[in-house]
């Protein structure tokens, strides 16, 4: 796993976010990023939602709310020493 990934919105802005953990849920790839190395930077959790023939991973912010508070859960549970909110 790379420590950065690039991610690019739909205005074509590039953003720059260090990956803090990676899990699988249900057949289903999920990122947990910050834009900070360190700090009080604001944490995403992204979705993979690539195909298997995409060159590069496509992901999508998980914007639910229950999807979220269950994913954060689980990213709380494999870094114990990071508070996600």
């Amino acid at each position: 796993m790379e420590d950065r990934i690039v991610l690019t919105s739909e205005d074509g802005e590039e953003i720059s976010c260090y990956v803090l953990e990676e899990t699988r849920v249900a057949g289903c790839n999920y990122v947990l990023v910050a834009t900070e190395e360190e700090g009080d930077g604001e944490c995403l959790i992204l979705k993979d939602i690539s195909d298997a023939e995409d060159a590069e991973a496509v992901y999508e912010i998980v914007e639910e709310e229950k999807e979220q508070q269950y994913l954060a859960r689980i990213f709380n549970e494999l870094l114990e020493d990071v508070d996600i909110r």
